[in-house]
């Protein structure tokens, strides 16, 4: 009986033959990502650790440090860098979202395990990875043992045909899939077919990062020409691609047509079976309209936004804030005149940080307020008060919401 893709990654990193649906395996992770706020909160320093080169730190949900916790942070994590010899520590000024930050330097490669403390690790399952978030205890036993447990879960495969429009996202793909199907607890979500060819490397990350959001264990993409041209430009370590059995066995095969689709807004509270194309949104005046997240503060998205706002002034009443997801796509968007535009159109652009996402600094919203964003949640309370609504869409919706006052559609009011 052949394999999926999650399960041929779980089985090498066990040492074994193959694994078997439901049983479960102690792994090898092959890299360890931390992030400032494990350090701000309950840290100690280990005694020792398993391998400092299968150790990445991200200063990514407080930066530069918004309260004296995370200050006091900071300085536990260089002491960590410096004391066990951590060369990949991105500090502030090379800071960034974590997943972000992973992408730019290859540290989420075919056919490996990656472990984080951040609930969106499942981006990584863009570059073939079997990518997890866990707690902070136990990606503090894999610092110190090198290695972790998984449950072998059902897979659910997503075929993809047909060709994504031009004016069609990796968000809206996700929100389509997550409104038609909801939730994916205890599985795995793989995604492939001959549609795959038209969707680039920051759709797939998008759509591999909210995976989160409908509970799926790891959420993964072949390592196809697109993906290995990827890394050949952002690793030079070797890989080997985990690509599922012909007769590989899922709990459901479930066909997108991706030329059938449009652009989806989520209404608030989850993505799960509450999306609706954008055509269908009921008119809604929107205060606040973000775009930034490990999910879509990447390049493209940033060009996508200011190509919609250049020239053009947003809204009366709407703030409009941007955060690219590190400093590297801070610095390419300013030097290709993105951050321009959308600062000429009246957005705010921020530090690169999780920042308004989580609703920890730069961009809480308030009771009775409605925010349009393209992050990664939204559910009541996620980005300031609990009495605020939030809707989720593509960044090209958000910019031309931005413009328009309210929820519109990006093909037509752009």
């Amino acid at each position: 009986m052949g394999m999926t893709m999650i399960e041929k990654i779980l089985a090498r990193a066990a040492g074994r033959e193959t694994v078997t649906l439901g049983e479960t395996v102690t792994c090898d992770v092959d890299m360890t990502v931390m992030i400032d706020l494990q350090f701000a909160t309950s840290w100690i320093q280990p005694l020792r650790i398993n391998d400092p080169d299968k150790v990445a730190v991200v200063m990514d949900h407080a930066v530069p440090a918004p309260t004296l916790g995370d200050a006091e942070g900071g300085p536990k994590a260089r002491t960590f860098a410096r004391d066990f010899g951590i060369e990949k520590f991105y500090d502030v000024g090379r800071h960034g979202i974590c997943h972000q930050v992973i992408a730019e330097n290859g540290l989420a490669r075919p056919g490996e395990v990656l472990a984080c403390t951040d609930s969106h690790t499942c981006a990584g399952g863009a570059y073939n990875t079997a990518a997890r978030g866990l707690g902070p205890a136990e990606v503090y036993s894999i610092l110190c043992t090198g290695q972790t447990w998984f449950q072998v879960a059902p897979t659910i495969r997503y075929e993809f045909i047909g060709t994504k429009p031009e004016q069609v996202s990796g968000k809206d793909i996700f929100l389509h899939i997550a409104a038609t199907y909801g939730d994916a607890t205890n599985m795995n979500l793989e995604y492939g077919g001959p549609g795959l060819v038209s969707i680039p490397m920051n759709d797939r990350r998008t759509i591999a990062t909210q995976g989160a959001e409908i509970s799926a264990d790891f959420s993964t993409f072949p390592a196809d020409e697109i993906c290995r041209a990827f890394l050949d430009a952002h690793t030079d370590r070797p890989y080997t691609p985990a690509d599922p059995d012909p007769d590989a066995v899922y709990a459901d095969v479930r066909v997108i047509d991706l030329s059938r689709l449009e652009p989806y807004v989520a209404r608030p509270g989850t993505v799960s079976r509450n999306g609706v194309p954008v055509s269908q949104i009921e008119r809604r005046k929107v205060d606040q309209c973000f775009i930034g997240s490990c999910a879509n503060g990447q390049l493209e998205d940033l060009e996508i936004a200011a190509g919609i706002v250049r020239g053009k002034t947003v809204a009366p009443g709407v703030r409009f804030l941007v955060t690219p997801a590190s400093q590297a796509v801070y610095r390419e968007a300013m030097r290709l005149g993105y951050l321009q535009d959308l600062a000429d159109a009246g957005a705010v652009v921020t530090n690169s940080t999780c920042g308004a996402c989580f609703g920890y600094h730069m961009g809480l919203v308030g009771s009775g307020e409605v925010c349009l964003t393209s992050s990664t949640r939204n559910f009541r309370g996620r980005m300031g008060s609990p009495d605020a609504e939030i809707y989720m869409a593509s960044p090209a919706t958000v910019a031309a919401s931005a413009l328009a006052g309210h929820i519109v559609d990006p093909r037509k009011d752009a």
